[in-house]
């Protein structure tokens, strides 16, 4: 592991103070390539048009057609944050529009992911004129075949990288997909079906559809899109910065959904101080809760309800849920830690491979890829986790490291092995797959050879990056409030510093945990190191966060360590 600190150019830190931007935000922009303060802009405006999105104008004009022929419209969703929130978008746009719609959301557990044949049978019993996917269907051709062959048109919204073939469908909405010119490839699925709702509200108001009333307003929407980018950890680009800013000012606002502003008070967070940490560690884990482990129908249903009492409701149940969640994530880490105990280098946290499989018999399906998450963290390796399905299948989830593209990694598995994965499909940083269970040696020596031929070598060793010393006035409570208010997330990281502090005492909290007294520049620091009881040495050179603390109404500030290395 090796802590580095971010370059940036003098030039843009400069330009940034000329023009009012704080010093320390100055340096931390310019260090993610903010030139100029109108690259900070958040206004709804400077969205990029949805006229710029491939197919999106087709996909309004197929929308409006359906809608003045009160055609029946089945939403297809996934069973993640970003299909739910993306469903809900949907659901809430087109009834507006007077479109007739209902919902449909696979069980991970019994149908996978993505419109199967097997769903469209069920969704055909609904007898719908017309299905929209979010989130899924890039990859589903056998699917799309499928309901074409009944009669049932498809219109698929969607984010995840492409095949070599896409679906037949009646129009596909993808930034991703070949030729399509969008400037912004990190949109969300539910920031895909936002943009396909403005082009139908667009398409509506040039047939005169809002003549004798006023036309929604679909700005009141953000808060869910702002909710599924974050928690999908997609990359904040400055148009997906737009529209978590917009989400984030109308819950600050108490103008939320009601479902949001209950899975928040669950979480003992208040949406009037909401940041992108509320996101996608309170609001993210309980809503994906219902995916996980249930039926992502109670968190879609917490996002369309208007009604307090029924939002307080679905939040205690998702809520309880997430508990559930995290106990079986917990056993299953613990026997993922044993199974790499005995993977790992003489030095104790090397790996040699440049992979990781991992399997155990019991684990849940809807939680390998947290576990997946947590193993890439520790061994910083590409990693893939599997749990039983049915029928003598696995199903696996996967996260990558920086340089090596775990999407373009199984397909290239895919072709040297045709039949090997029977179903793959993701991004660069995280994927799912499903191979049958006698096929798991064989996948896991053609993916480590692989991985073994794209993964660069400099790649393997852990690169903290940070954004330097923290000067000791900034080491403020007023400082950390200014910072967890800003967007920061995937593509656009937090800030990070790093610092040599004595330790003046340490103890363990928690049963999981090391609180620590610091001191640097004369000043003593409060510290926390979650989820590791590893003695720090009396001098230690961390990489940190600023954080706000608050216990029993007092807030302070805490400096967060996240690494450290020898001085």
């Amino acid at each position: 592991m090796k802590i580095v600190t971010r370059r940036y150019a003098e030039a843009d830190r400069n330009r940034l103070l000329e023009s009012g931007v704080h010093p320390l935000l100055a340096r931390l922009y310019a260090a993610r390539r903010i030139g100029a303060k109108d690259q900070l802009e958040q206004d709804f405006s400077r969205l990029i048009s949805p006229t710029e999105l491939t197919n999106a104008d087709r996909a309004a004009s197929l929308l409006a057609d359906a809608i003045a022929q009160q055609k029946k419209l089945l939403i297809v969703a996934d069973y993640d944050a970003d299909g739910a929130t993306a469903c809900a978008v949907g659901m809430r746009a087109l009834r507006s529009f007077g479109a007739r719609v209902e919902y449909l959301v696979p069980n991970r557990l019994e149908l996978g992911y993505g419109l199967s044949p097997e769903l469209v049978a069920i969704a055909a019993q609904r007898e719908p004129d017309l299905l929209i996917t979010v989130d899924n269907g890039i990859a589903s051709v056998e699917g799309v075949a499928y309901a074409n062959s009944l009669g049932i048109g498809t219109l698929i919204t969607d984010h995840h990288l492409p095949g070599d073939t896409l679906p037949n469908a009646e129009c596909i909405v993808n930034p991703n997909q070949p030729g399509c010119t969008f400037p912004s490839k990190a949109l969300a699925g539910v920031g895909v079906m936002f943009y396909v709702m403005l082009a139908l509200r667009a398409e509506l108001r040039n047939r005169q559809a809002f003549a004798n009333h006023d036309q929604p307003k679909l700005a009141a929407l953000t808060d869910l899109v702002a909710l599924g980018t974050v928690a999908d950890v997609v990359p904040l680009d400055a148009n997906n910065r737009i529209l978590v800013a917009q989400g984030l000012k109308r819950l600050r606002a108490g103008q939320g959904q009601a479902g949001l502003a209950a899975l928040a008070r669950a979480g003992g967070r208040d949406t009037a101080h909401a940041n992108c940490f509320d996101l996608g560690f309170i609001l993210g884990p309980r809503l994906n809760a219902a995916g996980r482990l249930a039926d992502m129908g109670l968190g879609i249903e917490c996002l369309l309800t208007d009604d307090a009492a029924r939002a307080a409701n679905c939040a205690q149940e998702l809520d309880r849920l997430n508990r559930e969640r995290r106990k079986i994530e917990s056993s299953m880490l613990e026997q993922a830690n044993v199974a790499l105990d005995d993977l790992l280098g003489p030095v104790g946290e090397t790996l040699t491979s440049a992979s990781c499989t991992l399997y155990q018999p019991g684990w849940h399906q809807g939680v390998v890829g947290l576990i997946a998450s947590r193993v890439r963290e520790r061994v910083h390796r590409p990693t893939l986790c599997f749990a039983q399905a049915k029928n003598g299948e696995l199903r696996g989830s996967g996260r990558s490291i920086p340089g090596f593209h775990l999407r373009d990694a199984l397909d290239l598995v895919s072709k040297r092995a045709p039949g090997l994965l029977l179903r793959f499909g993701g991004h660069a940083q995280a994927a799912g797959l499903t191979i049958r269970e006698s096929d798991l040696g064989l996948f896991q020596d053609l993916f480590e050879s692989t991985a073994a031929e794209l993964l660069p070598e400099a790649a393997r060793l852990r690169v903290v990056e940070t954004d330097g010393e923290l000067e000791p006035a900034y080491r403020s409570l007023a400082v950390a409030q200014m910072l967890e208010s800003q967007i920061w997330g995937q593509g656009f990281p937090p800030p990070l510093f790093c610092d040599t502090f004595a330790v003046e005492s340490q103890r363990v909290v928690g049963g999981h945990h090391l609180k620590l007294r610091l001191r640097k520049d004369g000043q003593r620091l409060e510290a926390m190191r979650f989820n590791s009881l590893e003695p720090m040495p009396a001098l230690v050179r961390a990489a940190y966060r600023l954080s706000v603390n608050e216990f029993n109404g007092l807030k302070t500030v805490q400096l967060n360590l996240e690494s450290h290395e020898p001085t």
